[in-house]
């Protein structure tokens, strides 16, 4: 079968942008056609097919449970697949041994080897596959420099802190220079500044060798942060595939649109639709949305309505729906306030207010009107009666 094969079912994004679109041009570093892993009579990966870019940055995001690892698994072929076939640089990877995939792994507790130093476990995979000495020694001290570990190759994995360690095993999946690398979760184990500052280090570093990449997370915001593309899971299946602008702005459907980034959602009832845009009516107004997602709905039908916290604004005069002002969330950066609408989904919306003064210009208490742009709302059918 030729490694060009894509099957339409895919999922893609409405509205591809330019970093997609020159993605989808590229050869396929990594190219998964219709996979599917049992476990008994539990199906854990149904059916997937996904087509990654030579050079790309792809997050594989969704909750415990999902299909996420067992997918990264199969690919570097520590599980073996019930259906489906999986390329590797345009190379059919079926009956290839893990340890001739050309990939680098990088797993969620590191795995070190405590008995030997920095030096040595950087250089394990060197060693079997028999590369020559001065050629070891040289390419771990490439690889710690690259990692900004010079100087620590002697040390053992119990005398560095947990990023010291990550920096380590980091090293160790690059310094074989693997076609594609493998993170299943390699930050969960660090506080959130030191995860933040690995997080910047490994995307420069990704975008300086150039290697194909796919990175496993539950952390949307790591997710939307790092990746060039990212594929949303959830229940053995991939819900969606497109840029984190896309995933964010445009998903396709309601666990998408919930489980990556904070989202409020508003009941209404679809009035009409013409083409590719449909009147909703909610509690106090209407507004024109993207028919996309309401194929094989009927007027009269109940969807909801979903819209992002900073997508909504206090109106000065009358909104689309209004409430009183529950609470304030300070953040930093933003203050979110909480409203209580009775025609929210759950009895409250949330308002993403840059800056600072929220609290003193909309106290507890305050009635207010909320509004927000068509463009920014999505709509789906209800799966509440």
């Amino acid at each position: 079968m030729s490694a060009e094969r894509i099957d339409p079912r895919e999922p893609v994004s409405p509205a591809v942008s330019a970093p997609a679109a020159d993605a989808a041009a590229r050869v396929a570093g990594v190219q998964i056609d219709g996979v599917t892993k049992r476990f008994g009579d539990a199906t854990a990966l149904h059916e997937a097919w996904l087509k990654i870019a030579d050079g790309e940055f792809m997050t594989l995001l969704g909750p415990s449970g999902c299909g996420k690892t067992t997918l990264l698994n199969l690919i570097a072929g520590f599980l073996e697949a019930d259906g489906g076939e999986i390329f590797v640089g345009g190379r059919l990877m079926t009956e290839t041994a893990p340890y001739d995939r050309e990939i680098g792994v990088v797993f969620q507790n590191y795995a070190l080897f405590p008995h030997m130093n920095v030096a040595k476990n950087v250089g394990y995979g060197l060693r079997m596959r028999g590369v020559a000495k001065r050629e070891i020694d040289t390419r771990v001290a490439e690889a710690l420099a690259l990692v900004k570990l010079d100087g620590f190759g002697e040390r053992k994995p119990r005398q560095l802190s947990g990023g010291q360690q990550q920096r380590v095993a980091l090293a160790r999946a690059l310094v074989i220079r693997p076609k594609v690398l493998l993170l299943d979760e390699p930050f969960s184990a660090l506080d959130k500044n030191l995860r933040g500052a690995m997080q910047v280090e490994l995307k420069e570093i990704q975008r300086r060798l150039g290697v194909t990449t796919i990175f496993v997370t539950h952390d949307q915001s790591e997710a939307l942060s790092m990746s060039d593309r990212i594929a949303v899971m959830s229940q053995g299946r991939i819900r969606q595939v497109g840029t984190p602008d896309e995933i964010y702005r445009r998903p396709l459907d309601p666990f998408v649109a919930s489980f990556v980034g904070d989202v409020n959602v508003l009941p209404g009832r679809l009035e009409r639709r013409i083409g590719e845009t449909a009147t909703v009516l909610i509690a106090e107004g209407r507004l024109s949305v993207s028919a996309d997602t309401l194929e094989g709905i009927a007027p009269g039908a109940a969807v909801d309505l979903f819209v992002r916290p900073d997508a909504v604004r206090i109106a000065e005069g009358e909104g689309l729906v209004s409430g009183t002002v529950a609470t304030h969330v300070y953040q930093g950066s933003h203050v979110d306030v909480l409203v209580d609408v009775a025609a929210a989904r759950g009895g409250r919306v949330t308002v993403r207010v840059p800056g600072h003064g929220a609290s003193t210009r909309w106290p507890v208490g305050t009635r207010v009107s909320l509004d927000f742009s068509p463009a920014d709302a999505v709509a789906f059918a209800s799966d509440v009666s």
